[in-house]
């Protein structure tokens, strides 16, 4: 008997990685923040006519580590 495990919906997106600059997936860790499957940086997303994503800001850091020690 295979047992499946129901996580509902994970957010993910091709995109290109700003820190090792390949085209990669991108699995969102919260709201517009996503962590590279390639080398594990994560990212935010910026949309301004086109999707791009962005190295973090030492603000958006702490912002994010804030946001998963309250999961």
């Amino acid at each position: 008997m295979v047992k499946t495990l129901k996580l509902g919906h994970i957010d993910t997106v091709s995109g290109i990685c700003p820190h090792c600059e390949e085209d990669s997936i991108l699995v969102a860790v919260v709201s517009d923040y996503y962590r590279c499957t390639n080398c594990g940086e994560d990212t935010r997303q910026y949309v301004n006519g086109r999707i791009s994503y962005l190295k973090l800001s030492e603000i958006d850091q702490k912002w994010l580590k804030n946001q998963q020690s309250d999961r």
